[in-house]
């Protein structure tokens, strides 16, 4: 009775686990839809809307907005958009507060320890954190950076107690040596993560419209202090004026080419790790997501920032990141009994 009661907990946690890796990837997609239709201050307050719990409650305030800035940061239907993404922001949050409880209450049948869980909790708490000081600081770059490359972390971590639950094929030993560079190649990844969301975040995706040069030049005039000046005000410059050609020229020039060293890094560990049966599933996706990143970022540039391809960019990213974290936990079960599929 007590294995039944066991594997019955064992069930329902990893029927959450997956739910709430599902959630945090949707959220993430969710969360690119609300920056780049310029949702992020449809309710300028935080956490209500003008404080309500529903834009239903704030129509007197949201008119008042439309009247003075009719295609302003707030109008009605933005208000919806940035309130479901909270609402659901919350649904995650309670997912993983289950999530860690169960962890911990169940650790000794599970035999795992629940830190990993504990360290998504504080993660998610960060994440509404971010998300108050991204309304209350006016969408400034470096929170709203900050608040993507955090549920880009969170993603991880779920991902991370989501592939120590999947049974697969088991990996070679030797594998192991590339351990360290899937790490390293990860790193990179949320180094380049960094770097889209500064450009998204700066509305700098449109600052070269040519490929593979901008502006006509392999190497344009550039403003790097100014574009990578983290201490400032949307659309500004360090010293409050608006922000200049070359300083959004910079932050598009350095994010479209360090993603060449990415591609080709990622692009020859993943052929690399595809050679053994139990990575060739996460290695194959990560080639697969490379194409498609290198594809919607060029539609990006020559169709002027389709809102759908721009959210599939922002997919794609997260895509890489979960193919780097499976890569990774499975590197670690190298040489282990063989599970079943």
């Amino acid at each position: 009775m007590a294995d039944q009661a066991q594997d019955r907990a064992r069930a329902r946690y990893k029927k959450i686990l997956f739910l709430t890796w599902f959630l945090t990837l949707d959220l993430i997609m969710f969360g690119a839809f609300v920056r780049l239709t310029d949702s992020g201050l449809g309710c300028p307050d935080w956490p209500g809307c003008y404080g309500n719990v529903t834009p239903v409650g704030a129509m007197t305030e949201i008119r008042q907005a439309v009247s003075v800035m009719p295609e302003g940061p707030v109008t009605l239907p933005k208000a919806w958009i940035e309130m479901v993404h909270r609402y659901v922001g919350a649904l995650l949050g309670f997912l993983i507060i289950c999530i860690c409880w169960m962890a911990w209450r169940h650790r000794k049948a599970f035999k795992q320890t629940p830190t990993l869980a504990i360290v998504a909790l504080i993660a998610v708490c960060l994440q509404g954190a971010f998300g108050a000081w991204t309304v209350t600081h006016q969408l400034m770059p470096v929170v709203v950076t900050g608040h993507l490359l955090g549920g880009m972390m969170l993603l991880a971590l779920m991902t991370w107690l989501a592939a120590r639950e999947r049974a697969h094929l088991p990996v070679a030993i030797s594998m192991r040596r590339f351990t360290v560079w899937m790490g390293l190649g990860l790193g990179l990844l949320f180094l380049q993560i960094g770097l889209g969301g500064w450009v998204s975040t700066n509305y700098a995706a449109l600052a070269c419209m040519d490929f593979p040069t901008c502006h006509g030049q392999w190497l344009p005039e550039m403003d790097i202090s100014s574009g990578y000046s983290f201490i400032r005000g949307l659309g500004e410059m360090p010293n409050g004026e608006m922000i200049s050609q070359p300083a959004l020229t910079a932050i598009h020039w350095i994010h479209r080419n360090f993603a060449f060293v990415v591609f080709v890094y990622l692009g020859i560990l993943a052929w690399r790790l595809r050679g053994d049966p139990g990575l060739r599933g996460p290695a194959t996706l990560m080639l697969i997501l490379l194409l498609a990143q290198l594809l919607t970022g060029l539609t990006t540039i020559f169709f002027q920032w389709p809102l759908l391809i721009a959210v599939l960019h922002n997919g794609g990213a997260a895509g890489l990141v979960l193919a780097s974290v499976t890569l990774l936990v499975r590197l670690d079960r190298a040489g282990s009994t063989a599970l079943p599929t």
